[in-house]
């Protein structure tokens, strides 16, 4: 099974609580990640990991409302969070998406797929190296090289952002990555900073469409090119 674990958390430190943001009038961001990805032709099942904290009960909260599934555990140690979820619900292929990209592309999400699934790769991405905007990070892995990383890395740095172990052992892992010809990795719409979710929300409000795709965005920032001034000191 196909699943995409998307990590959530409420305890940002640049921008706290920013996964319960409102973006439009009756959705907030963990809403639209998990509406961009339902667009997927391949992901077969959608689960939100959260930390199992006190100061998270209001995204589970949230979720259970929406009737979208969630996995809760470790708040520090998100490799073993992922390890457990993906054991939980016994998946072989998982696509790790973050909270901080709810303008996720669900047609990228398929290219990494596609590749994974083709190449029998143990880790794709599309950030080794990136050409693509900051936004549509997606990662794809087997259970069985989430199992070996969970086992082997006593690493903090690894445990906190989950696959560093993969792409750091290239003699250990079989990796692949996608690129596309025309570089597009100076866009940047990901939500770290509160520029970035104003940036969001303009973009959400202003493209009426579903899925909301890459292009769609670089068309509306190429007619408004003020845009992206709201969050250049960040790239």
């Amino acid at each position: 099974m196909i699943t995409c674990i998307i990590q959530a958390r409420m305890g940002s430190t640049r921008l706290p609580g920013k996964t319960m943001e409102k973006i439009t009038k009756d959705k907030r961001v963990i809403d639209f990640v998990v509406e961009q990805l339902k667009f997927s032709k391949i992901i077969e099942k959608i689960i939100v990991a959260i930390p199992d904290s006190i100061e998270d009960d209001v995204t589970y909260n949230h979720l259970l409302s929406k009737k979208i599934q969630t996995y809760r555990g470790s708040l520090k140690n998100v490799l073993d969070r992922y390890y457990q979820c993906a054991k939980n619900i016994s998946s072989s292929v998982i696509v790790r998406v973050t909270a901080d990209c709810p303008l996720i592309d669900p047609e990228i999400v398929d290219k990494v797929i596609t590749k994974f699934i083709k190449n029998k790769f143990d880790y794709v991405s599309n950030t080794h190296p990136r050409t693509f905007p900051y936004g549509t990070e997606t990662e794809v892995f087997s259970f069985n090289a989430l199992e070996k990383a969970w086992n082997e890395t006593r690493n903090d740095f690894d445990r906190e952002h989950v696959t560093p172990y993969f792409y750091k052992n290239p003699n250990k892992f079989s990796i692949g990555n996608v690129i596309q010809e025309k570089n597009q990795s100076n866009y940047r719409w990901t939500i770290d900073y509160n520029e970035d979710l104003e940036l969001v929300k303009y973009i959400a409000n202003n493209i009426i469409k579903k899925p909301i795709l890459t292009n769609d965005i670089i068309n509306l920032i190429i007619k408004n090119p003020n845009l992206l001034k709201r969050n250049e000191s960040h790239n």
